[in-house]
């Protein structure tokens, strides 16, 4: 389920949910959204997959 993997996400780098939000969806509400039972599409879950990977991935090797 995205948002478990969002949740992981914001403990393990601290990162607040609105800058998320707006960094990985264009969208600062999008964390409370899900919270609230949004479902996402699948391109919007892609994007949003592919933005936790690729900054733990920078974050990683710094």
């Amino acid at each position: 389920m995205l948002i478990r993997r969002i949740e992981q996400f914001l403990r393990e780098t601290g990162m607040p949910w609105t800058k998320f939000g707006r960094l990985a969806a264009h969208d600062p509400r999008f964390v409370q959204d899900l919270r609230n039972g949004r479902t996402p599409r699948t391109a919007m879950e892609a994007r949003v997959e592919h933005f936790m990977n690729t900054f733990r991935e920078n974050h990683r090797a710094a």
